[in-house]
Formats: C-alpha cells, sequence, structure tokens
C-alpha cells in the first residue's frame, strides 16, 4: 500500500534538506508525498476578523509567492528521476502552519509528517524551530519526524529510543518505528538513564514486551547511572555515532517523563540526529 507522507515547507534550506532527507528513507517505498506551503497575508493576524479574500492584493501577492515557491520545488524534483514509484503533490493553502498540517492530515489521511526543525530565518535563538515543537505537540494522529539542519541523508544504522520502562506500550504505537528500522536494516538502542540499581517488577515486564515487539529487529537494552537525563543521552548519541532518536510522546507528560522542554530545547541546539515523536493511542 502506498504511504502518505506530508513535507511542510516554507522555502528553506533546512525544509529542502528535511524534503531530501525523506525521498531517501523511503526510496524503495511507494509513496505520495504531499508538500504544503502555508502562506498569510502581511498585516492580517490569522486570528483577526480580518481576513483577505482572494481577489485582494496582499492575499493574491502572498498566493502567488507561494504557488511560484512550489514550482521552484516541483522543478528540482523533476531532475530526481531514479524514484520511480514517488508522486509529488503541491499544496499552497492561506493558513497557519499547525491548522495546514491537521487539515490536510485529516483530509488526506496522512502518516507521517516530516520536517525541518528551523525556519526561515535559521536564528540560532529560534528553540528548535518552535514551530517544530507546536506541530509535535499539537498534531497527535500520526508521527512527526524532526530533521536538523546539518542532517544529511545517510541509512538509519541505529535508532536511540529512550525510555524509562514505566509506561506500557502498545505494539501498535510502535509501528512506524518498527517499519523504518525494517527498511533501513538499523538496530534500535533502548536507553534507560536511572538512579535505581534495580527496574522494578512492573518495569521488567514492560522491557520483556519491548522485546516481544523488536524480536525481527536487532536491538539491545542500555542503562546510564546517575547522569542527568538530557546529557546522557546526548553522549550516548554521540559517542555512539547513532543515526536517529525516537519516543513515545505522551499526552499528558510532553515528551513523556523523561523529557522536557528545556531538553528540546537542547536537542535542537545540539542534535544532529533526526528526531521522530510517535503517538500513544487511546485505548
Amino acid at each position: 500500500m502506498k504511504k502518505k507522507i506530508l513535507l511542510p515547507t516554507d522555502f528553506s534550506k533546512n525544509a529542502w534538506n528535511a524534503i531530501s532527507y525523506a525521498i531517501e528513507l523511503y526510496k524503495n517505498e511507494e509513496c505520495d508525498f504531499y508538500i504544503l506551503n502555508v502562506f498569510n497575508a502581511t498585516g492580517y493576524a490569522l486570528e483577526s476578523m480580518m481576513i483577505p479574500e482572494p481577489g485582494e492584493k496582499t492575499y493574491d501577492e502572498a498566493k502567488e509567492r507561494s504557488e511560484k515557491g512550489l514550482a521552484k520545488i516541483l522543478e528540482r524534483l523533476s531532475f530526481r528521476d531514479d524514484y520511480p514509484h514517488h508522486k509529488f503533490f503541491m499544496i499552497s493553502q492561506f493558513n497557519s502552519l499547525l491548522e495546514g498540517i491537521k487539515d490536510l492530515v485529516d483530509k488526506q489521511d496522512i502518516e507521517m509528517v516530516i520536517m525541518g526543525t528551523k525556519g526561515t530565518t535559521n536564528a540560532s535563538d529560534i528553540v528548535y524551530g518552535s514551530n517544530t515543537i507546536l506541530i509535535m505537540e499539537k498534531v497527535r494522529n500520526c508521527p512527526v519526524m524532526a530533521i536538523p539542519a546539518d542532517a544529511s541523508y545517510k541509512q538509519p544504522k541505529e535508532i536511540v529510543f529512550p525510555t524509562d520502562y514505566k509506561t506500557q506500550i502498545k505494539r501498535r504505537e510502535l509501528q512506524y518505528l518498527i517499519e523504518i528500522a525494517k527498511i533501513s536494516h538499523a538496530a534500535v538502542r533502548f536507553l534507560y538513564i536511572s538512579n535505581d540499581d534495580a527496574l522494578s517488577e512492573e518495569q521488567k515486564n514492560n522491557q520483556k514486551l519491548l522485546k516481544e515487539y523488536f524480536e525481527d529487529i536487532p536491538h539491545t537494552f542500555h542503562i546510564l547511572h546517575n547522569v542527568d537525563v538530557k546529557g546522557g543521552l546526548s553522549s550516548f548519541v554521540e559517542s555512539r555515532n547513532s543515526d536517529m532518536i525516537t519516543f513515545i510522546n505522551r499526552k499528558h507528560s510532553f515528551f513523556g517523563s523523561i523529557f522536557s522542554r528545556p531538553m528540546v530545547k537542547d536537542l535542537g541546539y545540539h542534535s544532529k540526529v533526526p528526531v521522530l515523536a510517535l503517538h500513544d493511542i487511546k485505548n
């Protein structure tokens, strides 16, 4: 079955990098890629009552810029004739980024969003692209993968999954991770950062479930003691030259109990690897 992947773009270098990464990651899969640019008219707040209409100068100029930008992307993609099973659909929409993504995820039954972490400003003080954090937090019915500006594509060989084993993970919450590991022939490394010596019975049981889920995929379990989560994860990924970080973004604890907003900022500044946010599935 064809995959449907949404690639938001603001025409920045980082957004193009994310598009290239997605195409390479799924190079052997049949995919429909939806490339979305949202535009709004200068001088209008999206939430204000004064919304420009088609035919008004500001609206038409913004739409034309958006469509020209998408046409350039389509032209660049047309030079890549080595992926005959990929199709590209260009979508220009007057909307906010979040609402545009939500709208398309619903209408097209999108199964993954892949986007860059920084926008056109690319300023280092912009936190992990505040947009990216917003999308990871608010788009809850499909996974979101964020590609850092410096991450050039190389086939993932190792995916790091930080976990505290305290929450039972359902098999279907992991389907996209399992799929990426399979198509990339990647190993999954479960990382537990702990201050305790022993796992509780509940933690052992949850670890056992992960062993079952990943029985067809190379995987190992690792423990780091007495380090802070942020530093421990960063040094683990760097020392092993891992290629991706993934986690389950539980609704009531953003980035799970081991993640926090400052950590996301830190990942944004220092991570050279893509981050895949999976979502918990409501019972």
